[in-house]
């Protein structure tokens, strides 16, 4: 028996795996969308899963369901992902991945587009899959940012609700958020604010913090005087950018804000 060859294409709630699902629909009508959940994602995010569910006429396969962040952070000691150890990527995205893949050969379709000079999906190296084969739809037919957007708006599914204040999709409490995202959290949906807190951590012997935004608790961003001071300084940059380049979306004013604020990679298969 020939052995079967699946094409799969994951789906992260950002703007560029969405627009590939919308893009790839009816010239791979095979294809098979899947959701790698963590169980702490943006109510925005789920929202728009089920609006591009129902565009794409077949179910996204939701993974990771009774395996949540909770579930590996218990198993991790409490110790809270960040960008030197990124634990979530690795158990909560890439695992589950894998394990729906199998050992069927499969075309794995990834949104990274022709301006991008980025890789995808890499095998974890205990795994070492030979099995599944990356495709860069967007980069062979030279789609950029600006079709993104055109195939989005023309779909008429738009851009999920939380790009108006937050520039990544992934978990609401993402170490990779920048303080004015973790503003907009806070005014967006301060019970999830209130979750994140929640993890940090603060050993009183040692003196020793963990906390998501680097340099601060979210309890001493959350002060009225410092929320201030970052709405301050992130609408001034947005002015600046704004004057650079008029015209063009708030997305991509505030991209380019935060891009600025850091040059730490997030990962792609999360935030995509």
């Amino acid at each position: 028996m020939a052995q079967k060859t699946r094409h799969l294409l994951g789906l992260s709630g950002g703007k560029d795996s969405s627009a590939l699902a919308v893009y790839m629909r009816d010239r791979v009508p095979e294809m098979e969308y899947f959701f790698t959940d963590t169980g702490k994602e943006l109510p925005e995010t789920y929202e728009f899963l089920d609006r591009l569910e129902a565009f794409l006429g077949k179910p996204i396969a939701r993974l990771n369901v009774e395996r949540d962040f909770d579930h590996w952070l218990t198993l991790h000691g409490g110790l809270l992902p960040s960008s030197q150890v990124r634990w979530c990527t690795i158990k909560l995205k890439i695992r589950p991945f894998e394990e729906y893949v199998g050992e069927d050969k499969a075309y794995h379709y990834i949104g990274i587009r022709a301006d991008e000079d980025r890789v995808g999906y890499k095998p974890l190296k205990t795994s070492n899959l030979q099995n599944i084969i990356p495709k860069y739809p967007f980069k062979e037919d030279g789609i950029t940012k600006e079709d993104i957007y055109r195939i989005l708006e023309e779909s008429g599914l738009g851009l999920p609700e939380y790009y108006n204040w937050r520039t990544r999709s992934g978990c609401y409490f993402c170490f990779f958020q920048r303080k004015s995202e973790w503003v907009g959290l806070l005014e967006q949906h301060p019970d999830l604010f209130e979750l994140a807190k929640g993890y940090e951590k603060f050993d009183t012997e040692t003196g020793e913090r963990f906390t998501w935004s680097q340099g601060e608790s979210l309890e001493e961003l959350a002060d009225p005087e410092r929320i201030a001071q970052i709405k301050e300084n992130t609408e001034k940059a947005k002015a600046t950018k704004k004057k650079e380049k008029p015209n063009r979306r708030l997305i991509e004013i505030l991209t380019d804000v935060h891009d600025d604020e850091d040059d730490e990679e997030p990962c792609l298969i999360c935030h995509k």
